[in-house]
């Protein structure tokens, strides 16, 4: 059912109430941070999740890689996510459309407001796994009723979405309306921002895999959540890096080490420790490009105190928080 405009105000007061637990806590603690550095007008980039498709801490895992996350409420984080918005001109695009939408689209609220819900210009996606694309489902008759919202997807992806169900009675009722992408093709969101998809290698069995080049009038911002091993690229990441200002690399596993019984060869990710290997031959500057995210819930960089956590920062990088945000 489509809820009008009023109504999702009205929404929004009762969300803000239940939804006062963690995420709330860190986005508006970060809110505070940017206010106290004066606000500034214009477009930005917002991380609303840094987690891997099943967020922190995981469904039934007891280990004590989540057992923290499980009694500390300040500990869990959402499924990564960016939210692009343009304060000058109210506008607002979601990158990713996760299982944790409600509490995503209720954070970028505290960014810009929306005068309805979803109140998204578009949504880009990356790739046909579960985390990066299951959100849309909310938009559907069963929950919002959304109307038309753009959904910038690969050919592939949008051939996927359009002919298996459930996807395809979101494009029959017209919840979304698909936006096929061509790779290396800059698609102009306005007068201020442009998105520019670029195919990477991964485990694509339903869908094309990019990364998005999100870039605004002062700086460039590179988001590659998911790629295989950085080898694989046809491209280099150090390449990559020297053309943008900010990058949000995939950080899905610390080592090799971490799921034991698992085949590792059958999920491939940069470890970061090799990521960490690979950009030890950059400079100072390029190497502060990097913010890390996508984590999986045993990866130790979920763990501010960790030891992972101060070699990465020792190596010049920087680990990717819910609830920052980049001027652009």
């Amino acid at each position: 059912m489509f809820v009008p405009a009023n109504a999702y105000r009205r929404c929004g007061i009762l969300l803000s109430g239940l939804l006062a637990f963690w995420p709330a806590h860190v986005w508006l603690a970060a809110q505070e941070r940017a206010q106290e550095r004066g606000s500034v007008s214009g477009p930005a980039v917002v991380v609303l999740g840094i987690a891997q498709d099943g967020g922190y801490p995981q469904l039934g895992c007891r280990r004590a890689c989540c057992e923290r996350a499980w009694s500390d409420p300040t500990a869990p984080r959402d499924v990564v996510s960016l939210g692009v918005v343009d304060t000058s001109t109210g506008e607002r695009w979601l990158f990713e459309c996760t299982p944790d939408i409600r509490r995503q689209l209720h954070a970028l609220d505290q960014a810009q407001p929306a005068n309805e819900a979803p109140g998204l210009r578009g949504v880009f996606l990356t790739h046909a796994h579960i985390g990066h694309y299951s959100g849309l489902l909310q938009f559907g008759r069963e929950v919002l009723g959304a109307q038309q919202v753009p959904v910038h997807v690969m050919p592939r992806f949008a051939e996927f979405l359009r002919s298996e169900a459930p996807w395809s009675q979101l494009v029959q009722l017209k919840n979304v309306e698909l936006a096929p992408l061509v790779a290396d093709r800059t698609l102009k969101l306005n007068e201020h921002l442009t998105v520019t998809p670029v195919l990477v290698p991964h485990r694509d069995e339903f869908s094309e895999t990019v990364a998005f080049r999100i870039e605004g009038p002062h700086r460039k911002v590179l988001f590659l959540p998911d790629i295989d091993k950085w080898e694989r690229w046809e491209r280099t990441i150090e390449k990559e890096l020297a053309v943008v200002d900010i990058a949000y690399l995939d950080a899905t596993f610390f080592d090799g080490s971490e799921l034991p019984g698992r085949d590792m060869r059958e999920i491939p990710h940069p470890f970061v420790v090799e990521s960490l290997q690979r950009f030890a031959r950059l400079s100072p500057e390029e190497r502060a490009k990097i913010r890390l995210i996508h984590f999986n819930h045993t990866n130790p960089l979920l763990d501010p105190k960790s030891a992972a956590t101060r070699q990465v920062q020792s190596a010049g990088l920087r680990i990717a928080e819910q609830g920052e945000r980049v001027e652009l």
